[in-house]
């Protein structure tokens, strides 16, 4: 791709829209015509395709990534008294759904290269109280699970994926939804593929099983099941459940969107390589890891500025992107720099370091399959040259 001279753009370009094309269009409006709207067939298909897709044993269509993230905890009997270890450079939904079950969120520093969590700060956070490790796979890098699974096996702990940002990925030849207790996946509008809002749960039969009675009230018996020909009006509450079930409209949009997921990651990986190709030799600028035995789903291109080398800061140059029509993100205000948790905890800006000092100078830039090459090269031309106007 070739690099565009200076110039700001008339419009302003997003920073993450979703790509919904007329096929899944005609998906959503060939449910809202049948009979089924809420949870039911497409719904199921849905769960049995991504499976498929992934190569988990079991899938849970749920509304949310959050949502999977709670049912998992409440599934494994996690609540007061407890303590599970996760990462401040997450957003606040990791942490929130440990309040929700009565546990204590611990926090765990991040690696400087990945910013996923680091094992070795996972293993001093342990007490007997801890439950599980909670790891996200931060921008769709996946976080060492090997040192993580090990910590797990010799303290008896669970393990609970936030893969929010991570379809599809895979860490040493295993997918990203095959490997801890739990693999919870995000579907919400900004991600690699989209059903609006939603999520998938991931793990073994029997453990989604557990989780699936959580999902819907605690009833013995889905909604589909009960009103369909073959289904009972009888049904039996087991568990206090929640009502965190996807519906069948959600499902018509993942289905086709599934399908469309290795196109979108193929233009993923080619932005990210035309952005590299572009900014490896500015010394203001640190590129996204990817380690070796990983794949990356490159939900997030995270760049971050040297800020030694320049003259301002990272909000400033957002606001110098913004200025010429460059939509930008933070990824993300870390867990222990929110009012609630740093009252609640008593927790400090530098109590973990390495998450603050990164989050300061980090910045996403677009990264979606309809971004055209003429769009990226606004943004690189964007970000060079306010490095120049602003070098140090």
């Amino acid at each position: 791709m070739e690099q565009t001279s200076s110039r700001t753009r008339t419009t302003f370009l997003p920073f993450s829209p979703p790509s919904i094309s007329e096929e899944e269009i005609a998906a959503v409006v060939d449910t809202l015509r049948s009979d089924w709207i809420t949870t039911g067939p497409k719904t199921h298909q849905f769960e049995q395709d991504f499976g498929a897709y992934i190569g988990s044993q079991s899938s849970l269509a749920l509304n949310s990534c959050t949502g999977g993230l709670h049912i998992a905890l409440a599934a494994l009997g996690i609540g007061p008294g407890d303590e599970v270890i996760t990462t401040p450079t997450t957003f606040i939904c990791s942490a929130n759904v440990i309040e929700h079950v009565g546990a204590t969120p611990v926090l765990a520093d991040v690696e400087a290269d990945t910013l996923t969590i680091d094992p070795a700060r996972v293993e001093a956070a342990i007490t007997p109280r801890t439950k599980a490790i909670m790891p996200v796979h931060f921008a769709g890098h996946p976080a060492e699970m090997d040192a993580l699974l090990a910590l797990a096996r010799k303290h008896k702990l669970a393990i609970i994926e936030d893969a929010a940002h991570s379809l599809p990925s895979s860490y040493r030849g295993r997918r990203i939804g095959t490997i801890g207790d739990y693999t919870a996946f995000s579907f919400y509008a900004t991600k690699n593929m989209t059903t609006a809002e939603g999520g998938m749960l991931t793990g073994t039969p029997e453990r989604i099983d557990q989780a699936r009675l959580w999902s819907l009230h605690g009833m013995s018996r889905d909604a589909w099941k009960r009103y369909g020909a073959e289904g009972s009006w009888y049904y039996e509450v087991v568990l206090p459940g929640f009502k965190y079930n996807m519906t069948d409209i959600q499902a018509a949009l993942g289905l086709v969107q599934l399908g469309r997921l290795e196109g979108f990651q193929a233009r993923r990986r080619q932005i990210v390589a035309q952005y590299n190709a572009a900014f490896a030799n500015c010394d203001a600028l640190q590129l996204p890891a990817e380690r070796p035995y990983v794949e990356h789903a490159w939900h997030l291109y995270v760049l971050r500025l040297n800020l030694d080398m320049l003259t301002i800061n990272r909000a400033q140059f957002i606001d110098a992107l913004k200025a010429r029509n460059i939509g930008t993100s933070v990824h993300f205000i870390p867990v222990h720099l929110h009012p609630y948790y740093r009252d609640r905890y008593g927790w400090t800006p530098d109590q973990f370091p390495v998450a603050y000092e990164q989050y300061q100078r980090s910045l996403s830039l677009p990264l979606h399959p309809r971004l055209s090459d003429e769009e990226q090269a606004d943004v690189i031309a964007a970000v060079l040259e306010t490095v120049e106007a602003h070098r140090r």
